[in-house]
């Protein structure tokens, strides 16, 4: 049993639960309740599956080129990977390994601590206030790197452009990636920092605004000189990331972006409804620019209420974690989904109170 002694040993990260079943409301894991753009499935239909037998382009031109025109910067400011985790795994091997620690909250997106761990990148969690705020002055600390959620995850709290600009000026001889799965949704994207700050990397998703959870597409948005280490070590780890179908779906879905902005814009309203018909319910929550609420109820425990949703095939995510034990993540869905999930909601919650 020697070997084990060698052996990498991490607690993984625990993604959202997949139900099999197909009769169930999946409120958990903040997908799009929307089909993807119309011209991906149309693409799909007619994709020659003889192109499977060729190497993918590992420089991945038609999705770079289509991501850098949507966005207005060079292709070479543009890196893609598997979804936006394996994007953010690259970026954290590439730039954090100063020794120093790098810095992010302590309530986000549970996979940052995950790949410190992974990567021996020491690190410290810097505590949100009661209202789910960073203060940017936390991080204006000696530090290898700063890893921003923004909005956050799980809170779907937005932090404006100016406190992120507080943390990059306090910054400036690290890397400070900033987060912004959940930007599509009524939050302002950092993106017109960029000329100002060489060590400001933006990470961004297909997998919630674009409706692509299932084909694994992430993306960053750096200067070209920050890109180009980064592609550095990809291609140091695989050179062929991502297969070729994925890439001309990912690139046609960029290219429609009127679907793209009616689906923001009915998923942005479902949420504002969404919240409304929690308040009314004595939910409370931080203001959501996501595609989620987080939210406690005033008497009602989240654990109780998340097992009887699950009962009624009602997925939401919990976490019995310190500070946010209280609270549901509840995701987006369509306007029946969610209607169907506040009708229970009233259920569980009559019941419950008049049992106490």
């Amino acid at each position: 049993m020697n070997w084990e002694s060698n052996v990498r040993k991490v607690v993984p990260y625990v993604p959202g639960e997949q139900p099999k079943a197909k009769d169930i409301i999946k409120l958990n894991t903040n997908e799009n309740p929307y089909p993807p753009a119309p011209g991906v499935e149309a693409l799909l239909k007619n994709y020659s599956t003889a192109l499977l037998r060729k190497y993918p382009d590992p420089t991945c031109s038609s999705l770079v080129e289509a991501i850098s025109e949507k966005y207005n910067v060079k292709p070479s400011q543009v890196f893609v990977g598997v979804g936006s985790d394996d994007v953010l795994a690259m970026a954290f091997l590439t730039f954090f390994n100063s020794g120093k620690k790098i810095l992010f909250p302590d309530i986000t997106y549970s996979f940052y601590d995950v790949w410190a761990s992974l990567f021996k990148i020491p690190y410290e969690q810097i505590p949100l206030d009661d209202e789910f705020m960073i203060d940017p002055d936390d991080y204006a600390i000696p530090n290898g790197g700063v890893v921003i959620a923004n909005p956050n995850a799980p809170t779907g709290v937005f932090e404006g452009l100016d406190g992120i600009r507080k943390i990059l000026d306090a910054n400036r001889d690290v890397v400070c990636i900033v987060d912004e799965a959940y930007v599509d949704f009524g939050a302002e994207s950092a993106l017109s920092l960029l000329d100002e700050y060489d060590n400001l990397l933006i990470i961004q998703t297909f997998s919630k605004s674009r409706s692509m959870a299932g084909l694994r597409i992430g993306f960053a948005i750096g200067s070209e000189t920050m890109i180009k280490y980064l592609s550095d070590v990809k291609y140091s780890f695989n050179s062929y990331t991502m297969n070729s179908l994925t890439l001309e779906l990912g690139a046609e879905a960029v290219r429609d972006d009127a679907y793209f902005k009616e689906t923001c814009a009915k998923i942005v309203k479902t949420r504002e409804q969404l919240k409304v018909k929690l308040k009314e319910l004595g939910f409370e929550f931080p203001d959501s620019k996501t595609n989620f609420i987080f939210a406690k109820h005033a008497t009602v425990h989240a654990e109780y209420i998340f097992t009887e949703l699950k009962k009624r095939n009602i997925f939401v995510r919990y976490w019995n974690k310190p500070r946010i034990n209280e609270y549901l993540r509840i995701s987006v869905g369509t306007d029946e989904e969610c209607d169907k999930l506040v009708t229970n909601l009233k259920e569980i919650i009559a019941g419950r109170e008049n049992n106490d």
